[in-house]
């Protein structure tokens, strides 16, 4: 692809400087060059912690993944500001003519992606050339880490795009769209392969951040149930083979009765500004894989914080614990209905305007509703200062350093209890008991029941639209259409409609830049 060429100045630019937590901890190096580097263990780690700070990156523009995907879904409108541009109404209405010239919304996303996956595909290149003196172990533990890197972003992409190019090498061709089985193939082998390589490690802070035996088998399950899903197959190809719905099992009832990893006891507590001083803290046993940050981003190449964040925030308003922000994904009402009272997670997920006593000016916010996602809203100090600045980062706009939770133990439990699990109706009951407290009953353990589950324990995390879809196109519109419901756009009322195009297929458009770049190689998705 020729837009890599563009993006991948020098074989090494790994812009770590910014990352955080021990392993990744490091000052850049600005005098590797490919001959004198990928000799030793410590330059194979390095060239890792580059991997790894390729995906801290890759929604540092463009509109992250975990973002569009709530807009996507029915939990979420697109909201944004009363002057700003449309291009959040495009995607929550799935209508281009909402946001005509915005063509390459996605742009650098994809770009960003690509830019990591050719980071990884290099180190894997490398990984003969490097001397192990004799540790074979660590030389797969970190082929496995980099696999697991280059796996995550090809899932986010082909479930994003559909059609995409497959690069298993670092090359900067001009490559065509690959057949989503190929892609799928490449994904299933990375993971399973780290789910085979990585140590049996038990759970242990230290590991934030890095890619586990536990992660792995996690991912690997998520990929299976989305494809199986989605395209309606009841395998997952590898390149070698398939994986069938009992293999996969295994590897999560790996993970349930192996990894050491476990339910927290108080739902609120996985997020900061449900909890505020009850915050779990980052790397807690409830934590099988996040995307790291940290507060330290700055606008002269240092780019390792929370950027899509502060997207969540209530529109120019600090009130303490929440922080300001753009009022993007504004939360439906229905969704918000969707919680019982008695349940935790109401709370803990939702921002609730009225009911929480909040003095909020909506003069400036789009498809206001009342609500917003606590999950990863930003925060503020008791005086109304950004706790990003207060900290000593740039700004509250990138600044933002709440890690992403990309996979939590509760949805291994859900998702071991969807593929069949024996102990499917305990996996249930655990989730729910966490929840609900002394109000909890059972229900028993359908596959409607678990889906119910995973939209209220995952609101907002970015998975709910990837349920629907892999539940069929039509599950997936009768979920997301919606017609006539109420907003307020810069205070005055109006109504809103959402229709799901199924023309689509659920897919996304891909960046007409990239398409023109392509010399007409790539093609657009159908319905863009």
């Amino acid at each position: 692809m020729k837009t890599i060429n563009i993006l991948l100045v020098g074989i090494i630019a790994f812009s770590i400087a910014g990352c955080k937590k021990d392993f990744l901890d490091l000052q850049p190096l600005t005098e590797r060059t490919e001959q004198n580097f990928y000799r030793t263990p410590a330059d194979a780690n390095t060239a890792l912690i580059g991997c790894y700070d390729g995906l801290q990156q890759v929604w540092n523009g463009g509109i992250a993944l975990p973002l569009a995907s709530e807009v996507l879904s029915d939990n979420c409108f697109g909201g944004t500001g009363a002057s700003d541009g449309f291009s959040y109404q495009m995607i929550d209405e799935f209508d281009k003519e909402r946001a005509p010239s915005d063509r390459n919304v996605y742009e650098t996303n994809w770009t960003n992606y690509y830019r990591t996956i050719f980071r990884c595909n290099k180190l894997l290149e490398k990984m003969d050339d490097i001397d192990w003196a004799g540790n074979d172990a660590l030389r797969m533990q970190y082929e496995a880490e980099t696999r697991f890197v280059r796996a995550y972003c090809y899932f986010d992409m082909v479930r994003f795009f559909g059609n995409i190019p497959l690069l298993e090498v670092p090359t900067t061709d001009n490559v065509p769209q690959a057949d989503p089985d190929e892609v799928y193939a490449l994904i299933a082998t990375d993971l399973a392969f780290g789910a085979d390589n990585l140590p049996a490690t038990p759970y242990a802070a230290a590991n934030d951040g890095r890619a586990t035996k536990w992660a792995a088998s996690s991912l690997l399950a998520r990929a299976y149930l989305y494809y199986t899903g989605y395209y309606q197959k009841s395998e997952l190809p590898t390149q070698s083979g398939s994986l069938n719905s009992s293999q996969v099992l295994t590897y999560l009832e790996e993970v349930i009765d192996q990894s050491g990893h476990s339910l927290l006891d108080d739902f609120a507590a996985l997020w900061p500004a449900a909890s505020v001083d009850a915050y779990a803290g980052e790397g807690n046993p409830e934590t099988v894989f996040s995307i790291k940050y940290t507060y330290t981003s700055d606008y002269n190449g240092n780019a390792d914080g929370n950027h899509w964040m502060v997207m969540f925030g209530m529109r120019q308003t600090d009130w303490y614990p929440y922080g300001r922000g753009w009022g993007g994904a504004t939360v439906t009402q229905r969704t918000y209905d969707s919680f019982d009272d008695t349940d935790a997670r109401k709370f803990a997920s939702v921002t609730a305007v009225d009911e929480e006593g909040i003095e909020l000016d909506i003069a400036t916010q789009r498809e206001y509703t009342g609500y917003y996602c606590k999950k990863y809203m930003p925060m503020s100090t008791p005086d109304g200062q950004s706790v990003a600045e207060s900290l000593g980062g740039t700004n509250f706009q990138i600044g933002q350093f709440q890690d992403y939770v990309s996979i939590r133990y509760a949805d291994v439990l859900l998702m071991a209890a969807e593929l069949g699990s024996a102990n499917a109706q305990e996996y249930l009951d655990r989730v729910r008991e966490r929840s609900y407290k002394e109000n909890f009953s059972s229900v028993p353990a359908t596959k409607d029941n678990i889906m119910e589950e995973r939209r209220l324990e995952f609101a907002f995390e970015g998975h709910r639209y990837w349920d629907l879809l892999r539940q069929g196109l039509g599950v997936a519109a009768d979920a997301i259409n919606e017609s006539g419901v109420t907003v307020f756009n810069g205070g005055g009322e109006v109504t809103k409609s959402v229709s799901f195009d199924e023309a689509t297929l659920g897919l996304q458009q891909i960046p007409y830049n990239q398409i023109d770049l392509s010399n007409g190689m790539l093609e657009q998705n159908a319905g863009w």
